[in-house]
């Protein structure tokens, strides 16, 4: 059974960027947009490899064994609008298969992008992801080349030696056309470096909800939840968070806390504790388009802040919860939490729960992260590995309870710890370790900075306070040179992804959004324009 992966990075939840899109031909109609005509993007472009080198850097240690060996990286493209001379738009796939961004080639930033430009749009799956893997398992041992600067290397010799199919009479390397990368989230980080890094290739970067900073204890993670979700739903949350906590040292009490929702048998507190936190997370896959959007945060809101009953099969236990709540130290508002605590029972049982113990599973097989036997099988199909390895070793990013300032309530319990969040660490590579977050930070963390890097951000973003758009952060101002751009109410990369022209209404995309996207445009050709001042790396150079 694949392990509980406890350390899987959010912003790569990507099942919602192929909603609505069906076999060629297929029509559809949401929410009473325009009907529009969606091909299966895989239909369209073909996948294509480049051989590149496995270790990029023979000089450094931490790759012994070398290897002199190389594996296929896998890209797609869409020339449709190339005109000799015209720009390379790379968006990077991050830490997911190259194919989830598909669709984006189709109607997504990029493809905008190449169209007003007459360039080429890339998608170019990041090392080990999808089927760009250079190695035969995923041993500890074989992931030692999965780092952020091997990868990074990756996209350089990409830039440097690629042949686009059906363009191979004309040069279109990063030293004849200029590149421009673009990425989201993990890979809105990863681009930012690599302007940084390769300045003479890449002539300039979108960084869209970039975590430039790597932080272990990444607590921030609920804050813009706090801030931004509806403030009912935040306060209830915050009282059953504190159901948790405070019940936490009555052992007695905790296990008949753990039995309202049929979970008596599960063994660890933070199981339990991470398991009912879980809705949190979904609160990053809202998008602005309603056929990419994941519905389950404003369902979980609209569950537990219903003052009526909603599943009958929990009324049985309203005596029980009532003393429970009680013994929390909610007595004057025992009543109106009740009902709203059966009613995250009931929810969290249909959505959740259920769904793995109505198959025969034990509680702790469902949902416990402390079973180590689940974590040592490393073949080739145990991709859940890879995030977790990267942010053992660089990245951190722990959502943790526990690092709540103690003067705050927190949005998750206190008992989810580092230690919890790093279980898969320690049983799955034998890391005992903290992640060595300087390997990324060292490229610029809140402060990097480059001309022709664009930082676009949501303000409603749980990932905003990794990114330069964080609290802490320096101010910059918003240039042509230098992009800032925070997009209001938006979440996670939501600049990424667009719509045919057809399926544009008055109020998609929302305004924010479609500001900064024209915004994007603007200087995505003001740029161009630079290109053509100094068209050589040694004069993009100098000129910097």
């Amino acid at each position: 059974m694949k392990p509980l992966s406890l350390l899987a990075f959010a912003g790569a939840a990507l099942a919602a960027t192929s909603h609505g899109l069906g076999h060629k031909g297929s029509l559809r109609k949401q929410n009473n947009r325009p009907l529009a005509l969606d091909v299966d993007p895989s239909t369209l472009y073909p996948a294509h490899n480049l051989s590149v080198p496995i270790d990029h850097f023979h000089n450094e240690s931490i790759y012994e064994p070398h290897s002199n060996a190389s594996f296929p990286l896998r890209y797609w493209f869409d020339a449709s609008h190339y005109k000799k001379g015209g720009p390379v738009f790379v968006l990077e796939s991050g830490e997911t298969s190259g194919e989830d961004r598909l669709p984006y080639l189709q109607k997504g930033l990029i493809a905008q992008l190449a169209q007003e430009t007459n360039g080429i749009a890339v998608i170019l799956e990041h090392r080990y992801y999808g089927t760009s893997i250079p190695t035969s398992d995923l041993s500890t041992k074989s992931l030692r080349f999965l780092t952020t600067e091997q990868a990074l290397a990756d996209v350089a010799y990409f830039s440097e030696h690629i042949k686009f199919p059906g363009l191979e009479n004309q040069s279109v390397t990063a030293h004849d056309v200029p590149y421009i990368a673009y990425g989201g989230s993990y890979a809105g980080a990863f681009v930012a470096f690599l302007r940084v890094v390769y300045p003479n290739l890449f002539f300039g970067a979108i960084s869209s909800s970039g975590v430039t900073a790597a932080i272990i204890d990444y607590w921030q993670y609920y804050e813009p939840i706090r801030h931004h979700a509806p403030q009912d739903c935040v306060q209830t949350n915050l009282q059953f968070t504190q159901l948790i906590d405070n019940l936490l040292p009555q052992s007695g009490e905790f296990k008949k806390f753990k039995a309202l929702f049929g979970l008596e048998d599960l063994t660890y507190a933070n199981d339990f504790a991470s398991l009912l936190s879980e809705p949190l997370g979904a609160w990053q896959n809202r998008n602005w388009d309603p056929a990419n959007d994941d519905p389950t945060f404003f369902a979980f809101c609209g569950n537990i802040t219903s003052d009526r009953l909603i599943y009958n099969s929990t009324a049985s236990k309203a005596n029980e919860a009532k003393k429970l709540v009680s013994a929390a130290g909610y007595k004057n508002e025992s009543t109106q939490l009740t009902t709203r605590l059966l009613n995250f029972v009931g929810w969290l049982n249909d959505t959740t729960i259920w769904p793995c113990l109505g198959e025969g599973e034990s509680a702790d097989s469902c949902f416990s992260a402390h079973n180590v036997t689940s974590y040592q099988q490393d073949d080739i199909s145990q991709d859940w590995r890879l995030w977790d390895y990267q942010v053992c070793t660089e990245w951190g990013f722990y959502q943790t309870g526990s690092g709540t300032p103690k003067n705050e309530l927190p949005m998750v319990s206190r008992s989810i710890d580092i230690d919890y969040l790093s279980l898969s660490c320690k049983y799955a590579f034998n890391i005992t370790t903290p992640p060595d977050v300087q390997r990324v930070n060292k490229y610029g963390g809140f402060d990097i900075d480059y001309p022709r890097l664009a930082i676009i951000g949501g303000q409603a973003d749980p990932w905003r306070e990794a990114t330069p758009l964080a609290d802490g952060a320096t101010p910059r101002k918003n240039t042509n040179d230098r992009p800032f751009v925070e997009i209001a109410g938006a979440v996670h990369h939501w600049d990424e992804n667009g719509l045919f022209p057809n399926e544009t209404t008055p109020t998609l995309p929302p305004a924010p959004v479609a500001s900064a996207q024209k915004f994007e445009h603007a200087f995505i050709k003001e740029w161009l324009k630079e290109w053509k001042k100094h068209p050589s790396p040694a004069q993009q150079t100098t000129f910097n």
